[in-house]
């Protein structure tokens, strides 16, 4: 019985020279080339959705008046809070 794939192979192209570092990198890492662009394709989507977290944070604080100015003292309070509820 045929156990199924966990990856899907997908072809792209790239420019030489970043096809070229990317060859380089997996050579002083010792990984495939599969590994490296894997790690670097999920690095980018956590950073883009990290991005929108921060995108929809801004747009909630402006829409509750609270500017850069008020972050410090609101996360000083709910650093109290929380330390005296595990107390």
């Amino acid at each position: 019985m045929a156990v199924p794939r966990t990856t899907r192979t997908i072809t792209f192209s790239l420019p030489p020279e970043m096809a070229a570092r990317i060859d380089e990198a997996m050579k002083q890492q010792g990984r495939s080339r599969s590994e490296v662009v894997r790690e670097a394709l999920q690095r980018y989507l956590e950073e883009r959705e990290w991005r929108q977290l921060l995108r929809y944070g801004e747009q909630r604080a402006r829409a509750q008046g609270i500017g850069p100015e008020d972050v410090a003292p609101l996360v000083d309070d709910y650093r109290a809070e929380v330390g005296a509820t595990r107390t």
